[in-house]
């Protein structure tokens, strides 16, 4: 019987992620299959039945495999083998999601590679939540030792302008909507 081997994580953490989330009115595999190389993909979906879920993270890891993806997965149930690691709030999880400076140290202290730091502008996912802005933002990841992800209205073009603040890279669920369309 072969030991449990605990997923190692990718020597470079991504600088573009896409966040599944069942608000996404398009299938999230149709979505990766047209991610660029080396893009991540926190799969969440967090309220379909565990099945179903298995099944999306059967397709997101072969998909991941295919294309050289990043997999993370998010939530408590163990899905099954094959992903770079987990997303949560959890101790050992390789990415987590923080909304203030103490929930980064936090997760630093926990053993996360990388920190998705949200809301940075007004998003359809947290309606009514203050976004970070620029400021927020800056003073949230200030010295923090691990790399640093915008989440929460974000596309390419905001990350950008973000760049200056040392911000690894950005996150987005409505931004990749568009690239499913495209042929």
């Amino acid at each position: 019987m072969r030991a449990r081997q605990s997923p190692r994580p990718p020597r470079q953490l991504p600088r573009q992620w896409l966040f599944t989330d069942p608000r996404l009115t398009v299938d999230p595999r149709v979505i990766a299959r047209r991610l660029p190389i080396g893009t991540g993909i926190v799969m969440r979906h967090y309220d379909w039945p565990i099945d179903v879920r298995r099944q999306l993270f059967r397709d997101l890891r072969a998909i991941a495999r295919q294309r050289r993806l990043v997999l993370v997965v998010a939530g408590k149930e163990r899905l099954g083998p094959g992903a770079a690691g987990r997303h949560g709030r959890h101790r050992g999880a390789l990415t987590a999601p923080v909304h203030s400076r103490r929930e980064a140290m936090t997760a630093i202290r926990a053993g996360a590679k990388l920190v998705f730091a949200s809301p940075v502008h007004a998003t359809r996912s947290h309606p009514g939540a203050r976004p970070l802005g620029r400021l927020g933002l800056a003073l949230l990841i200030r010295d923090l030792p691990i790399p640093v992800v915008a989440l929460g209205g974000m596309d390419a073009r905001r990350w950008r302008a973000l760049r200056p603040l040392d911000v690894h890279g950005w996150a987005g669920i409505d931004a990749w909507r568009s690239r499913a369309r495209r042929v």
